[in-house]
């Protein structure tokens, strides 16, 4: 992926805010413990739980269990938000990735997205790949990738409202 364009919103900054690096928002998404995801019902309403994800390959990556709701939203709408960040109010980076989640059932990538699970997580998360799909011990789970379409970050301290345009 070629560096996005960066962009700061002054309506929502600091005055003497600059806009976040792509840098840093990447590394935001790399190293980010914990997502939550915002998927959409199919009467509309919004669904959000919190999840593991992976960034690889400029795409975001996670996977659900088959039964789970936000693989039931994305039957009918592939349309999805992660985010991720901290809860402090006066530091930090916290980033949004609007994408559409795409099913990723090649039995390469799927290899490489259970070692860059188990390599992020110090192999707490151990995933086997059969049938495109992972599995372990707790069953299956259906894996995505979400290519960024709108990246937005926001800085704190210095408040910052920085779009990435790709």
């Amino acid at each position: 992926m070629h560096t996005p364009e960066t962009e700061l919103d002054t309506r929502f900054s600091d005055p003497d805010a600059v806009a976040s690096p792509w840098a840093q928002a990447r590394q935001a998404l790399e190293t980010a413990e914990l997502f939550w995801i915002c998927t959409v019902r199919a009467d509309g309403r919004p669904h959000v739980s919190p999840l593991v994800a992976v960034w690889l390959d400029d795409a975001l990556h996670f996977c659900t269990g088959a039964g789970e709701q936000k693989a039931m939203n994305l039957e009918h709408s592939q349309h999805v938000i992660l985010m991720a960040g901290c809860d402090q109010w006066a530091a930090g980076l916290d980033v949004v990735v609007e994408g559409d989640a795409v099913r990723v059932t090649d039995e390469p990538t799927l290899l490489a997205l259970a070692a860059a699970w188990a390599t992020k997580w110090d192999g707490r998360w151990h995933f086997q790949v059969s049938n495109g799909s992972f599995s372990h011990a707790a069953g299956e789970a259906l894996v995505f990738s979400v290519r960024p379409t709108k990246v937005l970050g926001f800085g704190k301290g210095t408040f910052s409202h920085t779009r990435y345009k790709f």
